[in-house]
């Protein structure tokens, strides 16, 4: 009996060396941080600017990418994520295309301390893959500039929305965030002109 106990062990640890093993499923990482190019303004103001609250709607919130495949059919991809939270991967690159711009004396993040009295908000209405006719990278952004007005009615300077799509060369991850990078770029390059025309007529803040 025991004879056959211990051929039965061995068996099995035989067994198990031979089994080939798998290395875990690690999703893969993506950044959207597009590159401003070319001459910054000169600064038209001696005020700071600060990017406030970004707000992106879902199912565009999460880390997955999210590929639409009918008129109400979204699909998530949990293989391929942003390297971070949309919000926060928005304000990031939103903040350094603004400072390069260099419309305001400073473009402050959310984390500064520093009282500012222009604030520059933003909601992130669309941001995917759209595979229904052919792939196409779609990017929508509304922005909203305010000014501090100790609690008075107006603060609100303008709002402006952008909403840019992107033919995409494949299918693949990799060319959807190509796209989606080349949509967020053209949409910043426009509302940096946009920002300058407010920049250049900006309604007095509180206590100034």
């Amino acid at each position: 009996m025991i004879k056959y106990i211990v051929s039965a062990l061995a068996l099995c640890v035989l067994v198990s060396c031979a089994l080939p093993t798998r290395a875990p499923i690690t999703p893969s990482s993506w950044l959207l941080a597009p590159e401003r190019t070319g001459q910054a303004y000169k600064p038209r103001t001696d005020y700071w600017l600060k990017i406030g609250a970004v707000t992106v709607a879902p199912p565009f919130d999460g880390k997955s990418l999210v590929y639409r495949l009918g008129d109400q059919r979204y699909e998530k991809d949990f293989y391929n994520v942003y390297s971070s939270i949309p919000a926060e991967m928005f304000a990031s690159a939103e903040r350094q295309w603004l400072y390069q711009a260099g419309i305001f004396s400073a473009t402050l993040g959310q984390g500064n301390s520093f009282f500012p009295y222009y604030t520059l908000q933003a909601t992130v209405n669309a941001l995917y893959g759209d595979y229904r006719v052919k792939p196409e990278a779609v990017v929508s952004v509304e922005f909203f500039l305010s000014v501090e007005t100790g609690g008075k009615p107006n603060a609100l300077i303008g709002a402006n929305q952008y909403t840019k799509r992107v033919t995409l060369k494949d299918n693949t991850p990799q060319a959807l965030v190509q796209g989606q990078q080349q949509a967020l770029a053209e949409i910043f390059k426009e509302y940096e002109a946009q920002l300058y025309q407010y920049a250049g007529n900006l309604p007095k803040p509180f206590g100034n």
